[in-house]
């Protein structure tokens, strides 16, 4: 992208007349506005006004025809000169009846669809939908027919199907008004979420502005051919950053492996993990990230020999010296003291063991003679984390170690960790903590529909990362 384009309007209408064929009066006389990046725009008038033209005239692919002067501008280009990819990349279009727009019969298809007419590669496709559908909420019906879903997920559908193509601006022509206001609700709320969090340009045709003004910044106002800016309620801006954090990732050969691993919990239930691949080099320490049911703890226990798979191979070299901490702490919690628990794998360590381990933990020695279950949540998860660090594995799984911990708690965690790689350990850790495994991680697995839709070094993935 050039410095023009940085500087650049998301969208300008640059005095634009349109009439459609055979009509003497034109739809648009003289419109002319600029929308900058990043903004949530509303675009209102009444019935046959030109809303939808206006918006469908800066999409080159459903532009209708007719007479057109003037220009339409997107980021500084000329919409009418974009090829198809180009088009794709800069301007999505939400459609008002997700029925004009979808045309697959399953929504992974559909999902597909405009990125393998793009002929996107494989895994940049995997990856893409992965993460549209996670940040959407879409996996529990990721595998449904179209015609099982209901109006709200059927608009989602239709969003998500722009969203994977990752587009500058998204335009939307009155996208809420087939549904319930409860899945109208649910909708504008994520459209608020990918302006706000993505720094996504959003521009709504509406009649009802009276349930986005708490999401606009700011509205133009299609009247006698014109556009008017009119006033909207203000919000407060900004949007969160990221930080990125460079690391290298290891070429060491592989403590655990997994190779086309299927497994479910009961034979008519779902599949959970779907012809799983994934390796796990020596030394390193890996995240798998994804939304709850993805698969993470199960490919955990699977790892650790807990679960057994249907199909598939798992190879775990470290079999031997192996320690799993589940979400739920208080399963490893048996003895009647944190001392006895601290010392029940490594009975002879004795007080130079229950010293390493306090300092590592940060518990005090006053906690020592109390029962496990008379601590907090947090007390209890350093606890059953210092109980698997006690014998030295050279595998820790770790399953949500950072739940329920505040955050000189979690600096805990994240320093047991460090210590544990020091010696050589390998550790994998199943999270929904990002910022944890910026700090902790060498390498990220996107777990979504029981694969793995991508594994990275942390700095490549969070780089790259849109929307999860």
């Amino acid at each position: 992208m050039s410095e023009n384009d940085v500087l650049a309007a998301a969208l300008e209408f640059d005095h634009v007349r349109f009439a459609y064929p055979g009509q003497e009066d034109p739809v648009l006389r003289d419109a002319t506005a600029s929308i900058p990046r990043g903004a949530f725009a509303l675009v209102t008038g009444d019935t046959g006004s030109g809303k939808t033209t206006l918006l469908r005239l800066a999409k080159r692919e459903i532009r209708p025809s007719g007479d057109l002067s003037g220009s339409v501008l997107c980021l500084g280009r000329d919409v009418a000169d974009l090829d198809v990819r180009e088009s794709a990349r800069s301007v999505g279009f939400v459609f008002q009846r997700p029925e004009n727009q979808i045309v697959c019969d399953t929504v992974w298809h559909e999902m597909a669809f405009g990125l393998e007419n793009l002929a996107t590669p494989q895994q940049g496709m995997r990856r893409r939908i992965a993460e549209t559908c996670s940040y959407l909420g879409m996996e529990p019906w990721f595998r449904k027919r179209v015609d099982e879903l209901s109006g709200g997920q059927r608009q989602v559908l239709a969003l998500a199907s722009v969203l994977v193509m990752r587009p500058d601006v998204l335009l939307l022509d009155e996208p809420t008004s087939m549904l319930d206001p409860v899945a109208e609700r649910r909708f504008l709320a994520l459209l608020f979420q990918l302006n706000r969090e993505q720094g996504m340009t959003v521009v709504v045709a509406t009649h009802a502005p009276e349930r986005l003004a708490a999401y606009a910044t700011m509205r133009l106002h299609v009247q006698d051919g014109h556009l008017v800016h009119m006033p909207v309620g203000e919000r407060e801006d900004g949007a969160p950053t990221r930080t990125e954090q460079v690391r290298a990732s290891s070429g060491n050969p592989p403590a655990v492996s997994l190779r086309d691993v299927w497994m479910r919990y009961d034979r008519e239930g779902d599949w959970v993990l779907r012809g799983m691949s994934l390796d796990i080099p020596r030394g390193s320490v890996h995240a798998l990230v994804g939304n709850n049911g993805s698969g993470k703890s199960t490919v955990l226990h699977a790892m650790a020999g807990v679960l057994r798979v249907q199909r598939g191979r798992v190879r775990n070299a470290l079999r031997r010296s192996q320690s799993l901490l589940p979400q739920d702490p208080k399963m490893l919690l048996a003895c009647q003291t944190v001392r006895e628990e601290l010392l029940e794998w490594d009975p002879s360590g004795g007080e130079e063991t229950l010293g390493r381990l306090l300092g590592t933990l940060g518990l005090s020695r006053g906690l020592l003679d109390r029962h496990p279950y008379d601590l907090s949540g947090g007390q209890q998860q350093l606890v059953a984390l210092g109980k698997l660090l006690a014998h030295g594995p050279h595998l820790l799984l770790l399953d949500e170690p950072t739940k329920g911990l505040d955050r000189p708690a979690r600096k805990v965690v994240a320093q047991a960790i460090a210590h544990a790689r020091e010696r050589d350990a390998t550790v994998v850790i199943a999270t929904h903590d990002t910022s944890f495994v910026q700090e902790v991680a060498d390498t990220v697995s996107l777990l979504f529909d029981g694969q793995v839709a991508a594994t990275q070094s942390v700095d490549r993935y969070l780089s790259d990362r849109w929307l999860v």
